[in-house]
């Protein structure tokens, strides 16, 4: 692999966090955004992670935070940690990322893009549509798509056999995992490739050997957060109530509506419609368990908080205030 150029396309919540995390690791990394709104939406993003990164570094390099709970694994090793070095990768990584609106200029001489934008079918096919002719030929595109599988976009792009899934964990400086998947005509020099890369950033590489909507980890959490979202849309309890059930029954960190505002009300809307519009994506015995779930309570109740502009944690309120 000799990636040297990437482009993430989208500077939303993973967008920005897959761009700065790329940038720590020396990588020359441009953000291409829709308009020029859209930059004065993703710089407080980098300002954020600025101070993230730092704080964690601050943390690691205290006697409070060298344990595995408050390790960041995507900045550091522990054996080899060195304080000074990682802070000013911190700096060159926010004082080098590049926001472009012109999506000519943002691929010229790209090595790999990687397509970060809101679970929106339609949405993507257009933007696939319009990248395919920009596209060096030694450019590999690879979608971080959530649920959707690489081979519903992959005749979009103009060169599928180069083209794959690589999907990050939120807080990917901490919970560093990346999976990988293929579809059917992705060739294995670029399926290594996107490993060999992942590893590059300092992400635990996941190999996904067959198309799964949801992957790995999205395989579990995602019904997870179904359920909890059902209690609520059917009255049966309030998010703070459901959090604290999962929280203090199980020593999790987070109960599933704060993961919720933290992931973004707008994408979970994208995957509630998905799942209610496909039952395909369920095992049989999962698709008879969900049967019951009440989608359109959930739609209507996430229509309104995002009509109101409460998207989650990125705007400082969701189901809970910031």
């Amino acid at each position: 692999m000799e990636y040297k150029k990437i482009v993430v396309a989208g500077g939303g919540v993973l967008g920005s966090q897959i761009a700065f995390q790329s940038a720590y690791c020396g990588f020359d990394v441009t953000i291409w955004l829709r308009s020029e709104d859209s930059k004065t939406r993703t710089q407080p993003k980098l300002d954020k992670l600025k101070e993230s990164y730092e704080g964690a570094l601050k943390l690691m390099n205290s006697s409070e935070g060298d344990n595995d709970s408050n390790w960041c694994r995507g900045l550091s090793d522990r054996d080899n940690f060195d304080y000074n070095k990682c802070i000013e990768k911190v700096e060159n990584a926010y004082n080098n990322i590049k926001l472009e609106v012109d999506m000519n200029k943002a691929m010229e001489d790209a090595d790999l893009v990687i397509e970060s934008m809101s679970e929106n079918e339609k949405d993507k096919i257009e933007f696939y549509q319009k990248l395919a002719p920009k596209l060096p030929k030694k450019t590999v595109v690879v979608t971080n798509s959530s649920t959707m599988l690489p081979s519903k976009f992959a005749k979009y792009t103009g060169r599928p056999n180069m083209y794959l899934s690589l999907h990050f964990a939120n807080n990917i400086w901490k919970q560093n995992t990346a999976e990988i998947m293929p579809h059917d005509l992705t060739d294995k020099k670029y399926f290594d490739e996107i490993i060999e890369f992942a590893n590059a950033i300092r992400m635990v590489a996941l190999p996904v050997n067959k198309e799964k909507s949801g992957y790995l980890l999205n395989s579990m959490l995602v019904p997870f957060l179904l359920s909890a979202f059902d209690l609520m849309a059917n009255n049966i309890s309030d998010p703070e109530s459901i959090d604290k059930a999962w929280v203090l029954g199980t020593g999790a960190p987070k109960g599933p509506f704060q993961i919720m505002d933290i992931v973004g009300l707008t994408t979970v809307k994208n995957i509630v419609e998905q799942y209610q519009k496909v039952p395909g994506l369920f095992s049989p015995l999962l698709k008879k368990m969900m049967m019951p779930y009440n989608f359109k309570g959930m739609l209507k109740v996430l229509n309104k908080y995002i009509d109101e502009g409460k998207l989650g944690k990125s705007t400082n309120e969701g189901f809970y205030k910031y």
